[in-house]
């Protein structure tokens, strides 16, 4: 990859006038919710639920502070769906997680004086494994089957039996060793095991259209019980849905092949959901505007996506990109493959060191496109783009040229949660502005409790309400931004 780097623009902030009669602080609607400006925080995970997914102090502080900026909505992190272990990512398929979630939206109200929209994501996500050590995959993971013995054979062998062929791939040359295993298995062995949409021959991997939009539609209503305003269906990057979705889907029972099967599930879900739901919750996605891989789905089949959802009733459709498994490095042995750190993840999150166009706006085509097509189609439903959204004209633009009608900053809202205040307040020479060096996603990949680095500037100030800052197991890392000054 070049390693130029690219400069933080410099940016022109404007007046509380201005702000105040700007698009980005006018107020914008979804679906049934009305929302104070067309100002959007992602969603992020933190890593600070429980092990069983329930709510945390450390929680309400993260979800707190970004309604201390009082953006128009607030996306909750990726939730898990399945009341199953999966460590401290937060939880929603079940009522015993009610009680927390309930007391996420009283913080996230109380501090934004009710002006923040606060919706929550729900995630599927299947089974995957940390990368194993050769010698524990060849004599405890490996299936052996006729065909290896038969492959063994082409090389001069002749095992007695499978515990000899066994110890014979132990004695392999990786080059022998992998003209021996199919495609799958290598795979299996260089990256670690991971479910796919496509092992249909797994009953619960072909049972899941059968499973997931009850699943799905159990989580939003307990979202809804718990007080959130809207839901927003996780279609996006390595998951699930976003499987579905994908051009390499290629499952035979009417869920894969063509554009139409592919989304056939991701619309049964959403009417799954929207059943089950009150009218007065918002439901809408975050989906690709492109996969970024060999093989993988293009901006033609987001548009067509974005149609068929339009069209189902959606009440919004959040853009990303990429993130996928497909390209991702291969971890270390012992550790699990993460989904953004190749070429498709680089283009999810693009940092100031990727090549070609600075990472501000890079992915600005695919929402202005989709929405095109949505209009085109006759709908107004409205559409979120993210990717270096940092400064005030560059959303501005982005309102008024048809790109997107809410515009939706990750990284730039962790560096400075009060960013959107101090715009609207005429203050933007104060803002802390991230420097797009992933500092967070590195975080992220290692399941540590997310943070920024240009928290650590200020590690002695106290947190927003007084009291000492709280700070990560080692002591180096702040865990919530310093307060506002004012």
């Amino acid at each position: 990859m070049n390693a130029s780097k690219h400069p933080i623009p410099e940016a022109r902030w404007p007046s509380r006038a201005e702000a105040e009669a700007s698009r980005v602080f006018s107020a914008g609607r979804l679906g049934p919710i009305e929302t104070s400006s067309r100002t959007w925080v992602p969603a992020m995970v933190p890593w600070r639920c429980t092990e069983e997914g329930f709510v945390t102090p450390e929680i309400l502080d993260w979800y707190g502070r970004f309604a201390d900026g009082r953006p128009g909505v607030l996306v909750v992190e990726a939730t898990g769906i399945r009341d199953v272990p999966s460590g401290p990512l937060m939880r929603a398929g079940h009522e015993r997680f009610i009680p927390g979630l309930r007391d996420l939206v009283e913080v996230v109200r109380e501090r934004s004086d009710g002006e923040t929209r606060l919706f929550i994501q729900l995630i599927d996500f299947l089974t995957i494994r940390r990368r194993p050590e050769r010698e524990a995959w060849v004599r405890r993971f490996l299936s052996v089957e006729p065909r290896h013995h038969e492959a063994v054979r082409t090389l001069g062998h002749a095992p007695a039996d499978d515990d000899a062929l066994r110890e014979l791939l132990l004695n392999l040359e990786d080059e022998a060793l992998f003209a021996v295993l199919s495609e799958r298995e290598r795979e299996d062995l260089e990256m670690g095991y991971r479910e796919q949409v496509t092992d249909t021959h797994l009953p619960h991997i072909a049972a899941l259209p059968e499973v997931l939009p009850g699943l799905f539609a159990d989580a939003a209503q307990n979202a809804e019980t718990a007080g959130f305003d809207g839901v927003e269906l996780h279609f996006a990057h390595a998951y699930t849905m976003a499987s579905f979705l994908s051009a390499k889907n290629d499952r035979d029972d009417g869920y894969g092949g063509s554009r139409e099967a592919r989304a056939r599930l991701p619309l049964e879900v959403f009417r799954a959901v929207r059943e089950r739901v009150s009218s007065e919750l918002a439901v809408g996605c975050r989906f690709l505007g492109d996969e970024v891989i060999e093989g993988g789905g293009r901006l033609e089949d987001a548009c067509h996506y974005g149609v068929a959802f339009a069209e189902a009733g959606m009440d919004f459709l959040s853009v990303s990109k990429g993130g996928k498994f497909e390209d991702a490095k291969q971890p270390k042995v012992g550790a699990a493959v993460y989904p953004y750190t190749g070429e498709s993840g680089h283009e999810c999150m693009p940092t100031v060191r990727i090549e070609g166009a600075a990472p501000f706006g890079r992915n600005l085509a695919l929402p202005r496109a989709i929405r095109a097509a949505v209009r085109e189609a006759g709908h107004e439903t409205p559409v979120v783009a993210a990717g270096g959204l940092n400064e005030f004209d560059l959303m501005e633009r982005s309102l008024g040229d048809g790109s997107c009608d809410f515009v939706a900053a990750a990284r730039q809202s962790l560096a400075d949660p009060d960013w959107w205040a101090k715009i609207r307040e005429g203050a933007g020479a104060e803002i802390e502005r991230c420097v797009f060096t992933n500092y967070c996603e590195a975080l992220d990949q290692q399941h540590k409790q997310v943070t920024c680095q240009l928290w650590d500037k200020d590690k002695e100030s106290a947190d927003v309400g007084g009291g000492a800052p709280r700070l990560s197991p080692d002591g180096k890392r702040r865990l919530t931004a310093p307060p506002k000054q004012t």
